[in-house]
């Protein structure tokens, strides 16, 4: 399995660094997209890297914000044969909150009905290799950045997102933002004994520019200790949060866009 991160806050070298978030991933039986970042930042990373992105079968969009799903339209114009996985609710309203502005960071609703969009409902096995699953239960060491993140019904419970689980010569699970929480996600993933994580933590509001509170971070990395797990972290984690975690947990370091991981 091959992982080369194609969108995402930090240029290693000389791609071009954007707020967002896309994975592109070459596995025995597929070529994946996780996320497609928000523009076309995405279509020019891959030709600096010479990705073909019109032979991509399979792409999860981890949730129904723009900076992981904002090139679905330019997307689908280049390729015709991937199938979109998304869970339903990811294509209703989102919105950023901050004081009395109000942002749209949803997807493009009218893509919606397109022929390639697969809509999910939870739990999805999409074949032998690949897993998504999402996380119900209530949330713990909840992160104070998801405060400024609404749909059109209230706070948003983050039931648009999901999470993707690739089973090879290490399991490998991929989330987005995690905004259900990097704790939670882990527990729920228990079950396909990942050996790999990969994706944001959700730790920093880009709109505010801070932070959420070192004793969260700690209550987190006392829980993320208790795994066997190589940890890569990248986009909405933040600069602090990463410096503080990567300091407790064994074995974490970031993923910046242009850097590949083999395994």
């Amino acid at each position: 399995m091959k992982i080369t991160a194609l969108v995402e806050n930090k240029s290693n070298g000389d791609f071009k660094p954007k707020h967002g978030l896309s994975l592109y991933i070459e596995t025995q039986n597929h070529k994946i997209l996780f996320d497609l970042g928000p523009d076309v930042t995405l279509f020019e990373n891959s030709k600096r890297v010479g990705i073909n992105l019109s032979q991509v079968d399979t792409v999860i969009i981890s949730h129904g914000h723009t900076d992981h799903g904002g090139a679905l339209k330019q997307f689908l114009q280049i390729n015709h044969k991937a199938k979109i996985y998304v869970q339903r609710k990811a294509f209703e309203k989102h919105y950023s909150k901050f004081l009395f502005l109000k942002v749209d960071v949803g997807l493009d609703a009218n893509l919606l009905s397109h022929g390639q969009i697969m809509l999910v409902d939870g739990n999805y096995k999409i074949d032998e290799e690949m897993y998504l699953f999402t996380v119900n239960s209530p949330p713990r060491y909840y992160s104070t950045a998801n405060d400024a993140l609404y749909t059109a019904g209230g706070k948003d419970d983050f039931s648009h997102e999901q999470n993707l689980v690739i089973n090879g010569t290490k399991n490998v699970l991929i989330m987005g933002c995690g905004h259900s929480g990097i704790v939670n996600i882990l527990e729920e993933a228990t079950k396909y004994q990942p050996e790999v994580c990969i994706g944001g933590y959700h730790l920093y509001n880009p709109i505010t520019k801070k932070g959420v509170a070192d004793s969260l971070l700690e209550e987190i990395a006392k829980q993320m200790e208790k795994y066997q797990i190589q940890f890569y972290t990248c986009h909405c984690t933040g600069e602090r949060a990463y410096e503080y975690l990567s300091g407790r947990v064994g074995d974490m370091r970031y993923l910046s866009c242009g850097t590949s991981i083999e395994m």
